[in-house]
């Protein structure tokens, strides 16, 4: 047995509000749509990991969700034009991630990310 995937459920009576921060800020896909779910991804890769702390690292917050993006740079001042506010960072953190903390319409802490080579 494979786990093919591991999916983050946020429960909210208006998924439409998911678009501007997942599909429009984050650049996402939209997967799936059956009116009452949408699902956000990546029609290019596919990620199973869950992880399991006792803080989000730097002494902040542990994070509902991390997302890994190519370009957090790119995804911070996307999040900043679409008026999210940013809770953390940005960060270059000792263990080799570039990283901010945002809060998604439903309230949740987003911890986006991009691995760095170290020197």
């Amino acid at each position: 047995m494979q786990v093919r995937r591991i999916v983050a459920n946020i429960s909210t009576q208006d998924v439409a509000r998911a678009k501007p921060f997942y599909q429009d800020a984050l650049g996402l896909d939209l997967l799936m749509d059956h009116g009452w779910i949408r699902t956000y991804g990546s029609s290019a890769t596919t990620g199973v990991q869950i992880s399991v702390a006792e803080e989000g690292g730097s002494g902040t917050a542990m994070p509902d969700l991390s997302i890994e993006v190519d370009d957090v740079d790119t995804a911070l001042e996307r999040m900043k034009s679409a008026g999210f506010s940013i809770e953390y960072g940005p960060a270059d953190e000792p263990w080799g991630v570039r990283r901010f903390y945002v809060r998604d319409p439903f309230g949740k802490l987003v911890n986006v990310l991009e691995h760095r080579v170290q020197p």
